[in-house]
């Protein structure tokens, strides 16, 4: 019965968030963008809701923290009390701390990660469409034998070989991914070259890096911002995957993956605070799945 109520509480408590966003975003916005923040779906709205706040949170992580990132401030695992409001770690440093510098450290390197591996993989996707020929197939050939390989595994093999810096995990991460976004932008371009306009282009003289840009790129646009919003997902989980098996960000920095493994302990006792880290993540992955679909929904031109 508790756990219905908490469920009943948590979706009515999500309703209404989303509700005062796009009462607010409506209001807020610019004319141009008024009827799409008036017809958005709550669930897009509590979606952008909570990635705004996780935004918030990183972004002023030093003013909303009680206490330093790698601050020892009491005994091991203390209970929620006043002023460790959501107790203390492994070590006893404050949790409510570690999970608010968590959002900076997490979500920062898996956006960077993610923005890397777009570029990455867009611009060599979309020019082997454009080429063709022995390039388009040698590239590809290429970027199948590495998708062969399970991610996770290849990532493990990569970040043991090279080491765990944040810098080696960012680069590593957007290599592995840069070759499911070269799929997805090969396959959108390849629909996108034969049109006619893009013939018109070429007969007018046009480039190649020209036609990417004025011609195909803003016609990919609506598929790959859809794909951006669920790399983000794919690799912020693998981060966060990475972080919990040891290989991920390295302590004291503070990481959601991380925390879970080193408070895990804390479960066997019937304490949900190893949770609380976990619940972040799939909070971000649930919110950033629901604006995607509504983007797509939007892109697609279908009506409510």
């Amino acid at each position: 019965m508790k756990v219905l109520l908490v469920v009943i509480a948590a979706v009515a408590f999500a309703l209404a968030l989303g509700w005062v966003f796009r009462a607010a975003a409506w209001r807020l916005a610019p004319k141009r963008h008024t009827l799409v923040f008036r017809d958005m779906p709550l669930t897009a709205a509590f979606g952008m809701a909570v990635i705004l706040i996780y935004v918030v949170v990183a972004l002023f992580a030093p003013v909303l923290a009680p206490f330093a990132e790698r601050e020892v401030v009491g005994g091991q695992y203390l209970p929620w009390a006043a002023p460790y409001l959501l107790g203390t770690d492994n070590l006893g440093r404050d949790m409510l701390t570690r999970l608010i510098y968590g959002a900076r450290n997490t979500v920062g390197i898996a956006f960077a990660t993610t923005a890397l591996a777009f570029v990455v993989g867009s611009i060599l996707g979309i020019w082997a469409a454009v080429l063709g020929g022995w390039a388009d197939q040698a590239l590809s050939r290429f970027v199948d034998a590495l998708m062969a390989i399970p991610a996770l595994i290849f990532s493990l093999l990569l970040l043991t070989i090279f080491g765990t810096s944040i810098t080696t995990l960012i680069l590593v991460i957007a290599a592995v991914d840069a070759t499911r976004v070269y799929r997805l932008a090969r396959s959108v371009a390849q629909g996108i070259v034969v049109m006619d306009y893009i013939e018109a282009a070429r007969l007018r003289g046009e480039g190649m890096w020209r036609l990417i840009r004025r011609e195909i790129l803003p016609n990919a646009m609506a598929p790959l911002v859809a794909e951006f919003g669920l790399r983000f997902c794919f690799v912020f989980l693998a981060i966060s995957a990475l972080s919990f098996l040891g290989l991920g960000i390295k302590p004291p920095t503070a990481d959601w993956g991380s925390m879970v493994r080193e408070n895990a302990t804390l479960i066997t006792f019937g304490d949900v605070t190893p949770l609380l880290p976990a619940g972040a993540i799939a909070l971000l992955t649930v919110a950033v799945n629901f604006v995607v679909d509504w983007q797509l929904h939007r892109a697609s031109g279908l009506k409510e």
